[in-house]
């Protein structure tokens, strides 16, 4: 299973995502899920993928091979973010089919942000079918994979005017509860921030499982999770006790 994450704010867009691909009691391998791609100045996209992992390679590879190849149709010559979507959208369908040979096992999930010189940011969740949504106002977070874990940081804490710092820890905290609740979601986590307007690579980070900022943040997570639990108002009602039975009569 995977876990990946965009957050889209004001100030730009945060991605994270997992590296596991499996786990078992004497096998845990690892895969990088998140790929960068840009030209300063003029266009930058990130990319991050959830499902079959042949399917994804397939799709990683016919992307890199369009931009080397310089071909009519790739990240180096859509015009929006949802031209790149569609574009993703259809390499993704393909490669399920010629590829893999289709079905729900090879389906691939992908989310893509970036921006373009001339034109809005954006970040999109790609579908299996090719189809896509985008963030909105109203949700500024997209998620693949195993989601359910880290939504409710998500759903308390991000809106559009989230300092994107802010942003970019949240999402981390999000990632640290779903490894510590699923453990075919783990280590080496990915983070990749765009900041709006720039159109630059942004700052890009790998935490391996015993890094110390990692470690910290987990640590200090959990204290202040205790601490808030701890505050809590008191239930506004005492326990009574429970009427005694009735004496049954001989």
């Amino acid at each position: 299973m995977t876990y990946c994450l965009g957050i889209k704010v004001n100030q730009g867009i945060v991605m994270v995502s997992d590296s596991r691909t499996s786990a078992g009691v004497d096998n845990i391998s690892s895969y990088s899920k998140m790929w960068r791609y840009g030209v300063p100045g003029q266009r930058q996209f990130v990319i991050c993928a959830a499902g079959n992992l042949a399917t994804t390679q397939a799709v990683i590879t016919q992307v890199e091979t369009d931009i080397a190849k310089v071909a009519p149709v790739s990240l180096n010559t859509v015009a929006t973010l949802a031209e790149a979507a569609a574009y993703l959208g259809k390499v993704n369908v393909k490669a399920q089919k010629s590829n893999t040979g289709g079905g729900p096992l090879f389906e691939c999930t992908f989310l893509l942000a970036g921006e373009i010189l001339g034109s809005s940011n954006g970040l999109y969740l790609i579908y299996s079918e090719g189809n896509y949504i985008a963030a909105s106002n109203q949700k500024p977070f997209l998620q693949v994979g195993e989601t359910k874990y880290g939504k409710p940081i998500l759903d308390r804490v991000i809106v559009l005017e989230t300092p994107i710092e802010s942003a970019a820890l949240c999402a981390l905290v999000s990632m640290d509860a779903t490894i510590r609740s699923n453990l075919t979601v783990g280590p080496p986590i990915e983070l990749a921030i765009l900041e709006t307007g720039t159109l630059q690579p942004g700052y890009y980070y790998s935490y391996s499982d015993d890094d110390e900022f990692l470690r910290d943040l987990r640590s200090s997570w959990d204290s202040l999770m205790q601490q808030a639990f701890q505050q809590l108002q008191p239930l506004p009602w005492q326990p009574t006790r429970a009427p005694a039975p009735p004496v049954s009569q001989s």
